[in-house]
């Protein structure tokens, strides 16, 4: 089986993993603000606990949005930088993917709405369909879309995820499939090294040249933290 290095950066978690045959081994560190500075040590951790480099890795799979603006080009920063001094492929996993397969392995269900907080009163979200075992790839039934909470609108009966229950829980009430939803289900790089995995055995690596974040949102001009960011996020790469 390939070895997958992953990153998560996408929400107020960041998080990185490494898939090595049938075990994957992870680290987390909360702090939105502090993401391109927690990455690399927890991955220095990683590979150090595995007693692996990073070019032993096969390739680096990354949560490519939608999510966190700054997130996620802080994830795609980093993993190009690392593709880049490493010469691995990297894969990108669309976040609410790695949601929808963390919600399906931890609660079950074939049917899986995935809603992640997009700010500004919008949600990300996305419906899902698992056919295979617990690490199975979702198959995607509604694309991911962004709208206001009470737009969002599954098909059929669903096993409901994802924070967007929680900052939108008033507008999402009156919604049947919000009954019992999981709303501390979260992209995280445990699933995004399992997606990853999948995809890279298929073929679907890119050059880290070609590696590109996923946005749902136009924006026009950056706030100077997220500058501060992304800055920081390619001098740590």
């Amino acid at each position: 089986m390939s070895t997958i290095l992953a990153i998560e950066t996408s929400s107020e978690m960041a998080s990185c993993a490494l898939l090595r045959g049938e075990e994957v081994i992870t680290r987390s560190s909360s702090g939105v603000r502090t993401h391109s500075q927690a990455i690399l040590p927890m991955i220095q951790e990683l590979l150090a606990e595995a007693g692996v480099a990073l070019r032993d890795c096969d390739a680096i799979a990354y949560g490519s949005g939608p999510g966190s603006f700054t997130g996620v080009r802080t994830a795609c920063g980093i993993a190009q930088g690392l593709g880049y001094g490493a010469g691995l492929p990297l894969v990108p996993v669309v976040t609410l993917d790695a949601m929808a397969l963390a919600c399906h392995q931890q609660h079950g269900g074939s049917e899986i709405l995935a809603v992640l907080d997009a700010r500004m009163s919008e949600v990300y979200w996305a419906q899902y369909r698992f056919d295979g075992g617990p690490q199975a790839a979702p198959l995607a039934v509604l694309a991911p879309a962004l709208s206001a909470p009470d737009a969002v609108a599954p098909q059929g009966e669903v096993t409901a995820c994802g924070n967007g229950f929680a900052a939108y829980a008033e507008a999402l009430a009156g919604k049947p499939f919000a009954a019992g939803a999981h709303a501390d289900v979260m992209p995280h790089a445990a699933q995004i090294a399992q997606l990853g995995r999948i995809a890279f055995e298929a073929g679907q690596g890119v050059k880290a040249a070609d590696a590109q974040p996923l946005y749902l949102r136009n924006k026009i001009a950056y706030t100077s933290a997220e500058r501060r960011e992304i800055n920081a996020a390619k001098a740590a790469a």
